[in-house]
Parts: C-alpha cells; structure tokens; sequence
C-alpha cells in the first residue's frame, strides 16, 4: 500500500467520523426530548427493558464486520451518555472501587453515571430503599460457589425490586508490590475468590497462608497499604486503578467462572420479550407440598431456570424457596401460575420481572 492510498483511505475515516458525530448529537437532541416525555410521566430515566430492546434490535441490523459484542460496548457508551443528558443516575455498589461488583455496574449502565461504593451488601440495599441513591448492584451467586446468602437475606425483607442481571466472566489476577511470586508470602482475597483459585495457590504458593478480607478491592489495599510481602487476588483494573503489579492473570480454576449480579430499586422494570421472574415462596409442613407448589409451573409449561432452598433465620429447620423462571409477571400463563401458586404455598413474594442478561460465552 502506498502513502498515497493510506491518506485516502484516512481522508475517508474522517469524512465517515464526522458523518457519526453529526448522527450522534442527532440522537442525542432526541434522547433529551424522550428525557422530557420520562419526567413529564415520573418515569425512571434509567429503563432496563428498553435498552435491552435496544441492545437485540442492534444484533438484528448488524452485518458486520464489527462483532455483536463490540457494538455492544459502544452503545453502552452512547446509552450512557444520553441517560446523564436526560437526567442524574446515580448507583451503589459493593466496592471498594475497582471490585468486580464496580466491573459489572460499569459494564451494565457505563461510565456516565455517579457511582458510589458501598462497604457491605447490606450498606448497597439501605441506601437504595432510604431513596439516597436510584439504583443499586449486588453480587447473588457464581457459577463455582453458588449464592451469596448475604443478598438472599435482604430479598426476602426489601421493598425494592430485581430491575435487571447482570453476567460477569470474573477472571482472576494475582496482584502486589511485589516485583515476583517468590517474593510473596500471604495471599489476601474474598473468601469466595480464595476459594475459585484454590487449586491454582496450592500448586503455585503451597507455602504462603492465606487470609480472608471483605471483598478483593479491599485485599488490593491491605497489600498495597500495609502488606509489602502480601499480594491480593483481584481484577485487572484492582492493579491498574491502585498502581500494583499483575504478578499472574486468569489464576481461576474454572475458566469458565462466572459471576450473576442484580440490579435492585424502586422501580418495576416493563416486558422486554426476553424476561425471567423472580419469586421466593414457603410451603406448609406437609408431605409434598413442595411437588404441589411446582405443579403449576408444570401445567401452564413455564420453564424453570433455578430453584434453591433458603434457611429462615429465626426459624430452624423451615425453609424458603427462591424460584427463577421464564416470562414477565403479566404474561397470561404466569398470572394464572402464580395465582394457583397461592393457593399451594403458605407465603409468596414477587421479587422482579426483567430481562434475562447475556451469559458470556
């Protein structure tokens, strides 16, 4: 190729980059007036069904070169950035900074919004039921330790709603000061991340004990504030925001390790057409009644996605069930399922309709 031909064909990127910046603050005129329409009605500027319509009309249209994913990631951007025009957002999370909960908030709503980092699940679900902040994200199971009973807890309490899931691919680094493993002799993680690269510490650190902390932002600031012999197990962008070195990446044992994350507040999230619903519901001392509570489920064919028994805490040896499943909770068949449900269990609770997140790949 010719320095001739590699100016045209930049001559041509400019030309094209100057016809998306013109369509871009087209766009964005628009999404300032729908902005106006949202607060005339009191309507949520943050809509989880409508930017999840969005995101498969683009997977339609898309011929390519550029992946579904990428042109994913760049309207996240542009969705983001209308969403600030239109109005604040704020969103707590469970942090420090720099923890997979912040990667999930940011791969879900972008980077045009006010995050706030939260120190417990619970500091995440107060803020948002107190009305401090709009929305909020916290971790509910992985795919290697299962659920986090901590999240299953407040469920069952909270006013707020499941407005939206989020599916995180939660590679883990092993990170420090340290310049090289030999020089490592603790290890610092979440106890759930010590737990997915057990394998991997045993075979590569057998000799350094390991030491349990509140989340892997907050092992990335024990090693970087007051352990220099000490490494965490955390997130690349742990190391980069923090200025540690990334001793060993992708230290998971199962490759495949992924994180399910929800996105919790006061508002109900409308029909997208690829929603699950989320319930909890106990039944009564009885010999099968957790066969006759599913048997609706069977009878109008909703398809299952989880069902997992929780403990009550106050009550020993009772039980609630957490159920997902397949539909929006105005779906005909999943209002005459929940309606027979009644009749079945001694206690039910909706917890949310809404999309269904993209599992990686």
């Amino acid at each position: 190729m010719t320095v001739k031909s590699l100016k045209n064909l930049r001559d041509e990127l400019k030309s094209k980059d100057r016809t998306i910046i013109t369509l871009l603050n087209q766009r964005a005129e628009i999404s300032i007036e729908i902005g106006k329409v949202k607060d005339e009605h009191g309507l949520n500027v943050h809509d989880p069904s409508q930017e999840s319509k969005v995101h498969d009309y683009l997977s339609e249209i898309n011929d390519g070169p550029l992946p579904d994913e990428a042109l994913r990631n760049i309207f996240r951007e542009i969705i983001s950035a209308s969403r600030a025009m239109q109005a604040p957002t704020t969103v707590a999370y469970l942090g420090p900074e720099a923890s997979f909960t912040h990667l999930a908030a940011q791969s879900h709503f972008g980077i045009s919004v006010e995050f706030l980092s939260q120190s417990t699940i619970s500091d995440v679900f107060d803020e948002v039921e107190k009305g401090r902040i709009q929305c909020g994200v916290v971790p509910v199971e992985n795919s290697s330790e299962g659920s986090i009973n901590l999240t299953l807890d407040r469920l069952i309490s909270t006013p707020l709603n499941i407005r939206a899931e989020i599916y995180l691919r939660i590679i883990h680094s092993l990170i420090s000061t340290c310049k090289g493993i030999d020089e490592i002799k603790r290890v610092y993680s979440h106890p759930q991340a010590l737990s997915q690269c057990r394998h991997w510490l045993r075979k590569n650190l057998p000799n350094c004990s390991l030491f349990e902390v509140e989340s892997t932002s907050a092992a990335t600031q024990r090693v970087l504030l007051e352990d220099k012999e000490g490494a965490a197990i955390g997130s690349n962008l742990a190391a980069s925001t923090y200025g540690l070195t990334i001793i060993a990446e992708g230290i998971e044992d199962n490759p495949s390790n992924t994180t399910r994350f929800l996105i919790i507040g006061n508002d109900k999230s409308e029909p997208s057409g690829k929603d699950k619903t989320s319930i909890l519901f106990g039944t009564p001392h009885a010999p099968g009644a957790l066969y006759n509570s599913l048997g609706p489920f069977a009878r109008e064919q909703i398809n299952l996605m989880k069902i997992e028994s929780h403990p009550v805490k106050d009550r020993m040896w009772e039980y609630l069930f957490f159920v997902d499943f397949a539909g929006y909770l105005e779906d005909d068949k999943v209002k005459k399922c929940l309606e027979d449900l009644k009749s079945r269990a001694s206690f039910i609770k909706v917890l949310g309709s809404y999309p269904r997140g993209n599992t990686p790949l």
